[in-house]
């Protein structure tokens, strides 16, 4: 019966989004690996374990409006999102922001460095498409307080997203001491640049 119980998940959950009913908390000692496929705990930095200044980081997630080109990664839109919704430890799907809001409740620490953030205080990091979505991410995670959106060039399997990391402190430009430098599977070297910081006002 085990085996079937990610099936019976997503059964229950598509029925739920059919009939408007709500779905079931029996659901929630399930383990969400094996539902979507990849562990987006907290204790897992939901998705990313290892910092994207550390060798080997692959991004946990994609927030924005192509999820069809990042097959890789958990895109967090649609299904996926009511799946989540089941384990309140796990990321959650944000709420894309408005346009053009009067004030998104985040002050600028930095913008446009060639260094990305990197500090004992990482929570997660994924890709998405606009600064916008980097702090809708960080309004979904719990304890989030400083995002930093920058683009990591011959990065991320060659993605041209931009890297959203995110932190529960706020950070100034002494802490994007992350320049690159790594290795990449085709040998090219990695490098930041456009980076920029917002932290909770």
């Amino acid at each position: 019966m085990m085996r079937f119980a990610p099936i019976l998940a997503v059964i229950s959950i598509a029925l739920s989004s059919i009939y408007g009913v709500s779905s079931s908390p029996l659901l929630l000692d399930l383990d969400i690996s094996g539902i979507v496929g990849v562990d987006l705990s907290h204790g897992n930095h939901y998705g990313a374990p290892v910092a994207p200044w550390q060798s080997g980081a692959k991004p946990g997630w994609y927030f924005g409006s192509h999820p069809g080109n990042h097959h890789e990664l958990p895109c967090l839109t649609g299904l996926i999102c009511k799946i989540l919704k089941l384990f309140p430890f796990a990321l959650q799907c944000p709420v894309k922001p408005p346009t053009l809001p009067p004030s998104d409740g985040y002050q600028q620490t930095f913008s446009n460095l060639t260094g990305a953030t990197q500090a004992a205080d990482y929570l997660t990091f994924g890709l998405v498409d606009t600064i916008a979505d980097c702090k809708a991410m960080c309004n979904s995670v719990q304890g989030c307080n400083f995002v930093n959106s920058y683009h990591d060039v011959n990065g991320k399997d060659g993605s041209t997203q931009l890297t959203c990391s995110l932190f529960s402190a706020c950070h100034t430009s002494s802490d994007a001491t992350n320049t690159g430098g790594q290795s990449q599977p085709d040998g090219s070297i990695d490098y930041i640049i456009n980076s920029d910081g917002f932290c909770k006002a």
